[in-house]
């Protein structure tokens, strides 16, 4: 009776995860589509801030006490301030990024300052801290840059260039999970998350690149700054890697707090952070690799 009840179970997800997706793609195309810069922002940056209070929540339900209210304060500033000069076609000064490091490790001690010593969880409240906001925000708003980003190639708008990087880094997710729970066998990280196998690992790595040569192929102009299939090849391998990293990683932090998902707000998939993990990884390296080695 177990295996038709497991099997039963794996449908209603898949179907839940495939409606999810169906809906998010449905927003972003939205978004996109509208070709309005601050719509784009917008559902950047709530998706960075929903996931930034997933993790400060689950960290506070757990005995971890990030200082949320300095936290949020930061991505808020942080997004607005990047949001101006991305709206205003002004090259980002390197001080937005400083100052975002040095308040929030200068502020969160200060915060920490006012309660008593409580072990290791006086230092662990401050690097969660910090580590949450850099995790789901600075690193999470490269898609805001490289959607904005100038210097790409003079004719082709960095959406492009974005739209790429999210197909591709949830074709992996898409690849991993469809293959691994066809025919996946063999464990890839027990101790961190149990359905993860090799198979899964391998449908990732071609779903990524069937994501990634298909959208080549279909908008060559558009993303002609990628000039080869050798990079667009290349690029795919590695957002496909950087892609499950970035599960793994989010994987790991829910493991050390026992719960399976950041939130229940998207059925099948989770929450925010759920669905952003991956990309968290994905573009700040596809930002620096097109910027370092192909924009002109």
């Amino acid at each position: 009776m177990s295996q038709p009840v497991a099997s039963s179970s794996k449908s209603v997800t898949f179907l839940k995860r495939t409606f999810s997706t169906i809906l998010l793609w449905g927003v972003v195309a939205l978004a996109f589509g509208s070709m309005k810069p601050w719509a784009h922002l917008a559902l950047i940056s709530f998706l960075a801030l929903w996931a930034l209070h997933e993790f400060c929540s689950l960290s506070l339900r757990n005995g971890i006490a990030v200082h949320r209210r300095w936290a949020l304060f930061l991505g808020i500033a942080y997004g607005a301030g990047l949001s101006y000069f991305l709206l205003q076609g002004k090259a980002i000064p390197a001080a937005l990024d400083l100052a975002l490091v040095f308040l929030l490790v200068i502020g969160s001690l200060i915060a920490e300052l006012r309660h008593p010593i409580r072990g290791i969880h006086s230092v662990l409240n401050v690097t969660s801290t910090i580590f949450g906001v850099l995790w789901l925000t600075w690193l999470f708003y490269f898609t805001a840059r490289m959607d904005f980003a100038p210097d790409f190639n003079g004719s082709m708008p960095g959406s492009f260039v974005l739209l790429w990087c999210i197909a591709v880094t949830k074709f992996t997710d898409m690849g991993a999970y469809l293959t691994g729970s066809v025919i996946g066998k063999h464990k890839m990280i027990p101790h961190i998350s149990p359905a993860k196998t090799w198979e899964g690992f391998a449908g990732a790595i071609f779903f990524a690149l069937l994501a990634a040569c298909t959208l080549y192929a279909i908008f060559p102009d558009q993303l002609a700054v990628f000039s080869s299939w050798g990079h667009v090849i290349g690029l795919a391998v590695l957002v496909a890697l950087l892609a499950v990293v970035g599960d793994l990683a989010e994987s790991l932090w829910k493991r050390s707090l026992t719960v399976k998902d950041s939130g229940h707000s998207l059925p099948g998939i989770g929450g925010a952070m759920d669905l952003i993990d991956s990309l968290c990884f994905t573009a700040p390296a596809v930002y620096l690799y097109v910027a370092l080695f192909l924009a002109p």
